[in-house]
C-alpha cells in the first residue's frame, strides 16, 4: 500500500496472496491508517454525504451498490481489478469504515502509483542479488521498504521530475529505428534522386 502525499509505503512479504492472507492484512493496515486521520470536521446531511460518495464514482461504467446508510467518507483506495478486490464482504467492511475503493480500468495499472513504488523497491532490493530462498527475497524487500519510509518521497502527477524529462526530450532529437537520440539534428544530404524529383515538380 502506498500513500502518494506522504510517500509512505506499507509492505508485507508472504509466500502466497490468497484472500485469506490479503484481506486480514488489508483490514489491519487500513484501520491503522484511519486512526491517523482527523475526524471529519464538516457535518453533512445523509443526502449530502451520499452525493459526496457518488461524486467520486461519476463516469464509472460499473458501480458497486452502496449501502443505504453511509458513514462520512474518509479515504479513497485505488487498486486494480483483481477478483479478490470485489469480494462483497470486504467491500461492505470498507464502506462501514468510510473507505471508497476505486478500481483502475483494465489495462490501466500504470494509473496506480503503487505500481511505481513497487518497481522502485523491487529494483533496490533485488538488482544484482542472487537469493537462494523466498525468505531472503521477503527480508530484502521489507528492509528496503523500511529504509524508504525513513525518508519517503511524495509522488505527484506532472511533478518536477516530469518537467525535467519534458525539457530533456525537447533538447534531444530522436533517430529512427533504435530509438536513440542525439543533441543536434542530423543533416540530411540530398541524393541525386531527390534533386531530380524536386527539379521535375510542376508549379502553377
Amino acid at each position: 500500500m502506498f500513500h502518494p502525499t506522504t510517500g509512505e509505503v506499507r509492505v508485507k512479504g508472504v509466500r502466497s496472496c490468497t484472500n485469506a492472507v490479503l484481506h486480514p492484512w488489508l483490514k489491519e493496515e487500513l484501520s491503522a491508517v484511519l486512526k491517523t486521520l482527523p475526524e471529519p470536521s464538516l457535518l453533512l446531511t445523509a443526502e449530502e454525504n451520499r452525493l459526496l460518495w457518488e461524486s467520486w464514482r461519476e463516469g464509472l461504467k460499473i458501480r458497486v451498490t452502496l449501502p443505504a446508510q453511509l458513514p462520512p467518507l474518509r479515504m479513497l483506495l485505488i487498486w486494480d481489478n483483481l477478483t479478490g478486490h470485489k469480494t462483497p464482504a470486504l467491500l461492505c467492511w470498507m464502506f462501514r469504515q468510510g473507505i471508497l475503493p476505486l478500481q483502475t480500468p483494465l489495462g490501466g495499472s500504470w494509473l496506480n502509483m503503487a505500481e511505481s513504488i513497487q518497481r522502485i523497491i523491487v529494483r533496490r532490493a533485488l538488482d544484482g542479488q542472487h537469493p537462494t530462498n523466498p525468505w531472503q527475497i521477503i527480508d530484502w524487500l521489507e528492509a528496503v521498504a523500511r529504509h524508504w519510509n525513513d525518508h519517503p518521497t511524495p509522488f505527484e502527477w506532472g511533478g518536477k521530475r516530469s518537467l525535467r524529462r519534458k525539457r530533456a526530450r525537447e533538447r534531444r532529437h530522436a533517430l529512427g529505428g533504435s530509438g536513440a537520440c542525439i543533441h543536434r539534428p542530423v543533416r540530411i544530404h540530398p541524393t541525386m534522386l531527390s534533386k531530380w524529383q524536386r527539379a521535375g515538380q510542376l508549379t502553377h
